[in-house]
């Protein structure tokens, strides 16, 4: 049975977004992929103050307003439109009062009232996160609804201008109007503007844009259109509150005499108010979409390909996924809605009010950085390593980011994994680790066929490693996504031949369960590991070697430099062989599985003599760096695969919000006294305590040569603290969000004192903010068993430490005694 909803109720009440508590420097508007990304700027201040931005911090020409007839006043909503307004006796300027913003997961709301009216106008954007629909996922596009209530009449205008197609300000610019008509196909008739640059430049980018692509921006067919010369076009508005329905065929440069391409609609307020004796709503949908066709070129098995977007195997051109996307507006907002709810509950529950704004706050900008391609059997998903340096599926990108797959949807981390197993599995990379990257620049992945990659070998093994254990972890556990995956009655039918393809979607474009597909997780995971099992096993072979005395290399915190023996990198590749030893269990290698588990348990051992400090208050940043201490983030993996769980023993739990309290434990609800964990619990309370000493204004720092952090690897350290620290940890957070000076979407890379601002290098608008749901994910983990097996953490307060006396005697005694070192 599908969900039946009233479509005219739902427009409305889908876009309703509870109050936000943080006030972020920058908010996300429409954020569909790496070039469909735009931005409120300078999100504490008025819409109107600032244009809206790429996420790179060039601005984009995109203005709203509102007209009311009856003052003959204008009032610039967001953008600078008032720049081009001069002064008329036709028309006043003025502005609204701006009562502020909210956002969830999926959308962003902006309010405001008119002055001296019972007018309220809503700007709702909504990039929609639809967990149980990856085929709305891959849809690049995005929607406004403008929601006015009141009783006088009001007009509202959108226009975009050729910032949208290109980076280069000197490029020229074509651009037509298509009309569509009612049918089966088409319920709500629509106009959009189509914008391209002349002349493309296929897979290429100017400062981050693409130059190659269209942009759309659709309405509905009754509203008015116009476009032309920017001043002209916004004063007719002012002067009219409405457009004269006509077309400007003079193509031209994006700023010669410049060009916008312009919507706008009256609400007749005042009579609807009359007619039914009070306050009327009245709402208009517009989307905005970039299709390109290819979206990457990837070096694959085949063969460098010309990668065609997802949606391209659902529809025959790009004004049919149009339409369909503005007739399916019900139905994504329902699903978008379903998520942020359940994200909202389940963040609030695992921390705070200040945890639900900021897991809302990094869920677009990590699908901000990725683009969906492949087949309906067999989709794939393509990421770019945004600001900082544009490397193209990135292995140590991913991983930070993977908490927000495997809450959100594990199959997607699978996706994202594909096309470096595919690539490497055909034998296009020389060297026997992992590779950083599938290509130097996206959308470019063609490979390092010299094995000339950024040098980060036991940094990727053991991200691969500890993906790899916690995807088939979440297929075996059947912990597929905890959303709505049933669509409403109303929604639009695919047209679906299966006779020529498969689909892993129904005909309403939801996901299909293992059930639906008549196999199982558990045969799901064996699937996916057989088939490389080639590359977990060459990587673990890697990782026995160098992982235990990690030579001079980088890790992920590139920024930071080069290192030897660091005690954290280190950390990460003991515990990719311990994942080894289970993925080996998967496909019935149990000999392997117990050798790789052997050498795991004998190098965890001589880490812990190699890695603490003298005094074992702390892990150091490096063996023989003394005095010394990191954030030892890459614990959290032992936790999220369950290593830090007894074997064949039931800690006592409470209820849980991922399974059925009724449920009992698996031999019994009894206590157990608790045997031998890979990592003991010493190592992960001697941290917790120690977090707690180093805390700074803004947050937990990296470790003791800076006092800048990264915020995914804070969060990672924070989900295996006790409930204490991992409050305090995120409440400093939470100050930074408010107050850092950083004006770009959410950077990962901070001070955590002075202004909170950029320590150089500037990273922005990262998909390594997935890192962020590291506490929702570890509560997901083992059908839920994970977290609990930490509880121990929260038997006592966290120890009072003296940071400076501790280095200090660290360094009393400088000889190695460490054998080989």
């Amino acid at each position: 049975m599908r969900l039946c909803l009233w479509p005219a109720l739902a427009a409305l009440a889908l876009v309703i977004v509870d109050a936000s508590t943080l006030t972020p420097p920058v908010l996300p508007l429409i954020v569909r992929n790496p070039y469909l990304s735009f931005w409120f700027a300078h999100a504490r201040d008025a819409p109107w103050e600032n244009w809206p931005m790429f996420w790179t911090g060039s601005t984009v020409g995109f203005a709203v307003m509102a007209a009311v007839p009856e003052t003959k006043t204008v009032y610039p909503l967001l953008g600078r439109s008032q720049d081009f307004l001069r002064q008329s006796s036709s028309y006043t300027v003025s502005f609204p009062q701006y009562d502020g913003a909210t956002f969830d997961a999926s959308t962003t709301n902006l309010t405001y009232s008119i002055p001296g009216s019972d007018v309220r106008i809503t700007l709702s954007f909504l990039s929609p996160i639809t967990p149980t629909s990856t085929f709305r996922q891959s849809l690049p596009a995005g929607y406004l609804t403008c929601i006015v209530e009141g009783s006088t009449d009001v007009s509202l205008y959108v226009d975009i201008n050729g910032e949208w197609v290109s980076g280069n300000r000197d490029n020229k610019i074509e651009w037509g109007l298509v009309r569509t008509e009612k049918s089966n196909s088409a319920r709500t008739p629509i106009k959009t503007w189509s914008i391209t640059r002349r002349h493309e430049q296929l897979l290429t980018e100017f400062y981050d844009h693409a130059e190659w692509g269209t942009i759309h921006i659709s309405a509905p067919a009754d509203v008015e259109h116009q476009s032309g010369e920017s001043n002209y076009i916004r004063r007719l508005f002012a002067e009219h509150g409405t457009l004269k329905n006509k077309v400007d065929n003079s193509y031209r440069g994006i700023f010669e005499d410049e060009p916008i391409f312009a919507f706008s609609k009256k609400f007749k307020l005042s009579q609807k108010s009359q007619n039914s004796h009070g306050v009327v709503t009245d709402s208009v949908i517009f989307t905005f979409a970039l299709t390109q066709d290819p979206v990457v070129q990837f070096a694959s098995a085949r063969g460098l390909t010309f990668m065609r977007p997802l949606w391209a195997s659902y529809f025959s051109t790009a004004h049919e996924m149009l339409q369909y996307h503005y007739d399916d507006y019900d139905t994504a907002a329902y699903l978008a809605n379903n998520y942020s709810e359940q994200l909202a509950k389940d963040a609030y529950a695992s921390g705070s009010q200040d945890y639900q704004d900021i897991a809302a706050l990094s869920a677009r900008q990590v699908l901000g950085a990725t683009q969906f391609s492949g087949t309906p059997d067999n989709p794939i998903i393509f990421l770019k390593e945004i600001s900082s340096n544009g490397n193209f599926q990135t292995v140590d990108v991913i991983f930070p980011a993977f908490p927000f797959f495997l809450y959100t949807n594990p199959q997607w981390l699978a996706y994202l994994l594909e096309p470096l197993l595919e690539h490497q599995l055909s034998g296009q990379y020389p060297n026997d680790y992992s590779m950083h990257d599938l290509g130097f620049h996206f959308p470019n992945a063609t490979g390092h066929s010299d094995g000339l990659d950024e040098y980060m070998p036991v940094e990727e093994c053991g991200d691969m490693l500890i993906m790899g254990l916690a995807l088939v972890n979440a297929l075996r556990d059947d912990t597929q996504p905890a959303f709505v995956r049933t669509a409403p009655q109303e929604a639009v039918l695919l047209d679906l031949d299966s006779t020529k393809r498969e689909y892993l979607v129904n005909p309403y474009g939801m996901d299909l369960t293992w059930e639906d597909m008549g196999t199982t997780g558990e045969k799901a995971a064996a699937r996916w590991v057989k088939r490389s099992y080639k590359l977990w096993k060459q990587w673990t072979g890697y990782l026995v070697r160098e992982s235990l005395i990690p030579a001079n290399q980088l890790c992920t915190d590139d920024f930071a430099g080069w290192l030897a023996n660091q005690t954290n990198l280190a950390l990460k590749g003991i515990i990719g062989i311990k994942a080894m030893s289970e993925i080996a269990n998967v496909v019935g290698r149990e000999a392997e599985s117990k050798w790789y588990g052997n050498v795991a348990d004998e190098y965890i051992e001589k880490w812990q003599e190699f890695g603490l400090s003298r005094d074992k208050t702390h892990a150091k940043l490096a063996y023989t760096w003394y005095g010394s201490w990191t954030t030892l983030y890459n614990i959290f993996a032992d936790a999220l695969l369950c290593f830090h769980l007894p074997p064949n023993t039931s800690a006592s739990q409470g209820p849980s919000r991922f399974w059925d309290p009724e449920q009992q434990p698996i031999g019994g609800g009894a206590k157990t006294k608790r045997k031998s964990t890979f990592i003991p619990d010493k190592i992960y309370q001697i941290q917790s305590d120690w977090y707690h000493a180093v805390l700074q204004r803004y947050g937990l720092p990296l470790d003791s040569r800076h006092l800048y952090t990264k915020s995914d690897w804070e969060f990672f350290a924070a989900a295996v603290t006790s409930k204490n620290v991992r409050t305090e940890i995120l409440q400093h957070v939470a100050t930074w969000v408010n107050e850092t000076v950083t004006d770009r979407p959410l950077t990962d890379l901070y001070e955590t004192e002075g202004e909170g601002g950029f320590p150089g290098p500037n990273f922005m608008a990262r998909p390594v903010v997935g890192g962020h749901f590291a506490f929702l994910a570890l509560e997901r983990a083992c059908g839920g068993r994970a977290s609990e097996g930490l509880k121990f953490l929260d038997e006592a307060a966290p120890v009072e430490i003296d940071v400076d006396q501790a280095l200090m005697a660290d360094m009393v005694n400088d000889e190695v005694g460490m054998g080989e070192l």
